[in-house]
Formats: structure tokens, sequence, C-alpha cells
């Protein structure tokens, strides 16, 4: 069984899960190119913050629609994924997490999970995301590390850029003002070239870290996905939404 991959994913607003999209093309290619099929999904998403960790144990989990004022096919959509209790257990033990039974797939995983895996056809464990420190979310992405070599992708939803206070409902798709290219170029470079403690510690050293996350929720995840890889970085997708959304898609094989 082939050890599977990290994938950070900024997912952008919630109408990227309609489809049809450079965006969406990107992600379907990815998972396309896999020698293999993974297992499942472990996923963390911005979008499930608890104080003490949490594990989704349905074997149904389906979704929750956690978003308003967007069109009604939005609400219509479904991605009816299997749960794997077995998995959940385990990935609870690991790290030292209760089992959620009720809870649903938020957006922030499914509507990117329809684009990886359209068939809704692979197992899908989503695991909360704490109210932590950058170094704290590492070492759970690091507890996580050893799924990947049992064939388990694992996979972080936020953003890299991602603040909604400072957003261009005019903007076209693909363009950036200069502030917020140049904030993710920094992130990007730091995590390039191994600069981890800058990355860690960003509100004092990112210049515009309090422009590009307002709140964490967003960037959380990306320090889950460093501490499960290992191996260089590369890009799957690059791109802008609303002028300020980073749409910077980051896989570690």
């Amino acid at each position: 069984m082939r050890t599977q991959p990290v994938l950070f994913v900024s997912h952008g607003s919630p109408m990227l899960a309609l489809g049809g999209s450079a965006y969406a093309r990107a992600l379907g290619a990815f998972t396309a190119s896999l020698p293999e099929r993974p297992r499942a999904v472990l996923v963390v998403s911005a979008h499930w913050q608890t104080p003490d960790l949490r594990v989704t144990s349905s074997d149904r989990p389906g979704v929750l629609h956690d978003f308003g004022g967007f069109p009604r096919e939005l609400y219509a959509l479904d991605y009816p994924a299997p749960g794997d209790p077995a998995l959940a257990a385990r990935a609870a033990s690991a790290l030292g997490a209760e089992a959620d039974p009720i809870r649903p797939l938020d957006h922030g995983a499914w509507a990117v999970l329809r684009h990886l895996f359209p068939g809704a056809d692979v197992p899908v464990v989503q695991v909360s995301l704490p109210r932590a420190a950058p170094p704290d979310l590492v070492a759970l992405g690091e507890a996580l590390r050893a799924f990947r070599e049992e064939g388990i992708l694992i996979l972080a939803s936020g953003g890299l850029v991602h603040n909604l206070g400072l957003v261009d409902w005019a903007a076209p798709d693909g363009q950036a003002e200069t502030w917020a290219l140049d904030a993710e170029r920094w992130f990007l470079e730091r995590l390039g070239d191994g600069r981890r403690e800058e990355l860690l510690d960003h509100r004092k050293a990112w210049p515009q870290s309090r422009r590009a996350a307002a709140t964490t929720e967003h960037l959380d995840p990306v320090f889950v996905a460093m501490g499960a890889a290992d191996g260089p970085v590369r890009t799957v997708f690059d791109g802008w939404q609303l002028g300020t959304m980073s749409l910077r898609c980051l896989a570690w094989n």
C-alpha cells in the first residue's frame, strides 16, 4: 500500500462547490494522478473549531450547509460519502480526542471533496480544529502522519490569505490586490525553504499577518498539514477570488 500525500486546499467561497471551474478541474486532476486511490480521507477544516479535539464517527456523516445568503442550488448539494467508524476510533485514540457520532461534514470538507472524489465513494472522517497555537497544530498533524502509510489521505482545508472584511465583491476571478499577493508570497517562500520558525511565529514575523488572517481559523489548517507532511511542497492550484481570497492549494507527496 502506497503512502498517501498531504493536501492543503484553500476552499474560498462556497460557490466553488458547484464545479465547472479551473479550481475544480485542478483538484480532480490531482486525485486522478495519484498512483493509488486512498483508502480513506482524514480531513481538518477551518469550519469546525472546538475547545477539545473531536472526530466524526458516524458511518454516514452527511453534510452541513453552514453558510447563508447563497443561491438555492447550493443548499441542494449533497455529498453522501460513507464514514469509517473504525478509522475514527483509531484517530480519536491517537489524538486523545472524543468521538462525535452526530456531527456532519462542514462545507470546508465536503465542498472540496466533491471535486477530489466526485463519486463520494471514499470514506471520510473529519477531525476538529482546536483553538491552539501553530506549534500545537503542527503536533496534531504529526500525530496523523502515520495514517498516510495505511493509504489514508490527509486533507487540510482553509486559506492562506482569507479575510472576509477586505474582499472586493467586484474583483474578477484570478486578480488580487498587491498586499494580498505579497502576503501569500512571503508565506510560500518560507514554506518552500524550511523557515518554519517564522511561520510558527507569524503574528510577529509576517508583515501582513493581521490583514491576511485577521482571525486564524483559515490559516491554522496549513500548520496541521505541515505537521503531517514530509518532503518538498508543490502547488496544485494557484488562483484568487474576490480580490483578497487566496485559492492556493498545496501538496506534499
